[in-house]
């Protein structure tokens, strides 16, 4: 895996805070901000956008400021790190994989909402989801940080985010559904684990890969799909497989996710 230091660059986020302490994976907020803003624009566009033009129509100056940061938080709205960069890039072309890359964002740079994946996709199609199990995995992240009331509010923001990205579904009791990624989202979850130092087949193996949820000979199908769309470089030969990103990352990016510890 890549340095910590160089994670943080390229748009991973650890620790144990998160925004899901207050707020979802805001899918609707970010897809009316990327809809009014266009595609080379800067950080402090975006800011802009949010705060000065109230693009998001927030009743207070507060609450324009506060979205803000939370889209900072969620997705970094800086065309500077790769894991915007690239959504950002894909968000056009892939309509119905929208949800998916948010969460895949959100995850890589929420510890609060990726504390919550191995509850989530160990679930059954059709088993209801245990906010107990939720809790339980929600704690071990944070240790005594959070109390009982804040820790409910994250089950339940976490719970809404798994809805909105498609793996969940119910209005009080939420129960598991199997989703199906498209090219692109699979092509995202694939650069995940390439930015984290992970090379050839291991790629299909990382839990942003287990997001997608379908096996990996399909996702190798899919990212022959996406390597047709210009989002990857695949080399199959047998069973090898090598893919980079070359299209998408720099190489200065690509370097980086070179170094590791």
């Amino acid at each position: 895996m890549v340095d910590a230091g160089v994670a943080v660059q390229l748009g991973f986020r650890t620790g144990d805070k998160g925004t899901h302490s207050s707020r979802t994976i805001m899918l609707e907020e970010l897809t009316a901000l990327l809809e009014q803003v266009g595609r080379q624009a800067s950080r402090a566009d975006y800011l802009a956008a949010v705060v000065h033009d109230n693009a998001l129509h927030k009743q207070t100056a507060a609450t324009r400021k506060l979205t803000a940061q939370r889209l900072v938080e969620l997705y970094a709205l800086d065309p500077a790190v790769p894991l915007f960069r690239v959504l950002r890039r894909f968000w056009k072309d892939d309509t119905s994989g929208r949800p998916l890359l948010a969460l895949l964002c959100a995850l890589a740079r929420d510890p609060l909402l990726r504390a919550t994946v191995q509850p989530v996709l160990t679930l059954r199609v059709g088993e209801e989801l245990s906010r107990q199990t939720m809790t339980d995995a929600i704690r071990t992240v944070v240790k005594g940080r959070l109390n009982d009331a804040t820790l409910d509010k994250v089950v339940r923001n976490a719970s809404s985010s798994w809805q909105q990205s498609g793996h969940l579904t119910g209005r009080t009791r939420k129960f598991r559904q199997s989703i199906r990624p498209t090219p692109l989202a699979t092509a995202y979850a694939l650069m995940l684990g390439y930015l984290q130092g992970l090379r050839a087949g291991r790629v299909f193996e990382t839990a942003w890969a287990r997001v997608l949820d379908t096996s990996v000979a399909e996702l190798k199908h899919l990212a022959a799909e996406s390597k047709r769309l210009g989002a990857l470089d695949l080399k199959a030969a047998g069973d090898v497989i090598d893919i980079s990103f070359g299209t998408v990352l720099t190489a200065q990016e690509i370097k980086d996710s070179h170094v590791t510890h």
